[in-house]
């Protein structure tokens, strides 16, 4: 972690920081014990040996002695915590994985076994997983009765999540969940990347699909050797689905044509399928973020691809400053 003082940058100021109190604190008392020693030596060595004994140990020298040594010290330990200044624009290479992110934003995501809501689960789920990669390409997908491209693919992360918190209750299609749609979508994005040696497709929804052409999509995906991870949002207990109003506020549940409450349950079975069939596999999103561990080891194991070079400001070390002047420091009390 980087420590930003003004314009200097500490790169290892967590590791040291306690360090460098406690190294102060001793040179403080050494220096402190050494002229008292001094003092009291004056007083009990008689006056007749005083130039022979105490020649080697007048104030002075011991004085620029120690404080050399403090300093040596005090550069040292400088070092140590890798000062860092003057930026200097460095290209960078990149190489890293393509990841599209399925989203389901049908009526059923409002369920509430997930808390806020299935939605807002699935939401902080992505977030928490892309936390913990890097330099992947991600793109956003939304889906329900028709897919819509939200966000190409982009290591541009802050884009992302901007995209991705724009998504809320009013966002929520009317439609009911076609799988289909959104791999068909998928496929269609990765079309032009037949060199790519990794395509994924993550799925966050509750499983209810109302697909027509499930089958065949899931064919063409592995023919392009798409591989699909599946999210199961929601518990198979199930959960009734909010009525909002146009002002969001809930004015019921979702009842079917006899009157009766409908309960969204998670369909696991169809989403294990689709995994299986597409060499992907199957995480059951979870409030404990056991998931996130899992997936993250999962994605490693894919290849990477090389990305486009990146040009970043990088801050230059400084530390050699600070080891050369300890280097002159402790040299010139050891020569003394």
């Amino acid at each position: 972690m980087i420590q930003n003082f003004d314009s200097i940058y500490w790169a290892g100021m967590s590791s040291w920081l306690y360090a460098i109190y406690i190294v102060f604190f001793v040179m403080f008392c050494l220096c402190v014990k050494g002229f008292k020693f001094y003092k009291v030596l004056q007083k009990i060595v008689p006056h007749k040996i005083h130039a022979s004994l105490l020649r080697n140990t007048s104030l002075l020298r011991y004085t620029i002695k120690s404080l050399l040594f403090l300093f040596g010290c005090i550069f040292l330990m400088v070092a140590l915590l890798r000062p860092q200044w003057d930026k200097k624009e460095e290209l960078v290479e990149q190489e890293g994985r393509d990841l599209l992110i399925a989203l389901d934003i049908s009526r059923s995501m409002l369920a509430q076994d997930e808390k806020p809501n299935r939605l807002e689960f699935a939401k902080q789920k992505i977030k928490k997983i892309l936390y913990n990669l890097s330099c992947e390409r991600v793109g956003l997908i939304l889906f329900s009765g028709t897919t819509v491209l939200q966000c190409p693919l982009t290591t541009d992360y802050a884009a992302f999540f901007m995209f991705l918190d724009q998504i809320d209750a009013e966002t929520i299609s009317s439609g009911t969940t076609t799988l289909d749609q959104a791999i068909r979508q998928a496929i269609s994005v990765y079309d032009n990347m037949s060199s790519r040696k990794t395509k994924l497709l993550f799925l966050f929804t509750d499983g209810e699909d109302f697909s027509t052409n499930l089958t065949g999509v899931k064919e063409k995906a592995a023919e392009q050797k798409l591989s699909i991870v599946t999210f199961g949002i929601g518990s198979e207990h199930g959960a009734p689905v909010p009525v909002l109003d146009a002002q969001g506020k809930q004015t019921g549940f979702e009842k079917d044509l006899d009157g009766s409450i409908i309960m969204s349950k998670l369909n696991e079975g169809i989403l294990k399928n689709l995994s299986k069939q597409t060499g992907g596999k199957y995480f059951h999103a979870s409030s404990s973020d056991t998931d996130v561990q899992q997936v993250i080891q999962y994605v490693q194991k894919f290849e990477k691809d090389k990305l486009e070079d990146k040009t970043v400001d990088q801050l230059q070390e400084k530390y050699h400053y600070f080891v050369a002047g300890a280097f002159v420091c402790l040299a010139l009390e050891w020569l003394l």
